[in-house]
C-alpha cells in the first residue's frame, strides 16, 4: 500500500509551511519519512505549502549520494515505483530527534540519510 500521511502529520507540514512561508530561516523538526523500501530513497519532509497542499519541502535523498534540500510533489511519490514494484512508504515509527538542518548536515557527510 503507498504512503498514507496521517491528517495530524499532514496539519503540521501545513503550519510548517505556513511558518517557513514568513520566515525563511525556520528550521523545523522533519514531521515524516517517507522511503522505497526496493530504490534506497528516503524523504524527511518538513513542511507542506499551504496553498497548493500537494509540495513539501523536506531533505531528499534519492539513493545517488548527494541528498539535498528540496521540493518533491506528493502526488508525484505517489506514482513512484521501485525496481521490484514497491512503492514508496511511510515510516510509521519515525520520530524526528533532531531540526531538519541537522539530518542535512549528517545526510551531506555520509551522502545519504541515516536511519
Amino acid at each position: 500500500m503507498p504512503f498514507v500521511i496521517t491528517d495530524d502529520e499532514r496539519a503540521q507540514l501545513r503550519a510548517n509551511g505556513r511558518a517557513r512561508a514568513t520566515a525563511p530561516d525556520f528550521d523545523p523538526m522533519p514531521v515524516v519519512k517517507l522511503f522505497t523500501p526496493d530504490a534506497h530513497a528516503i524523504w524527511l519532509l518538513a513542511a507542506l505549502d499551504p496553498i497548493d497542499g500537494d509540495t513539501a519541502w523536506g531533505l531528499c535523498d534519492v539513493g545517488i549520494g548527494m541528498p539535498e534540500l528540496n521540493t518533491v510533489r506528493l502526488s508525484g511519490l505517489a506514482s513512484i515505483v521501485g525496481p521490484r514494484n514497491q512503492p514508496v512508504l511511510r515510516d510509521r515509527y519515525f520520530r524526528a530527534i533532531q531540526p531538519l538542518s541537522a539530518y542535512t548536515r549528517l545526510a551531506k557527510r555520509h551522502g545519504s540519510i541515516l536511519d
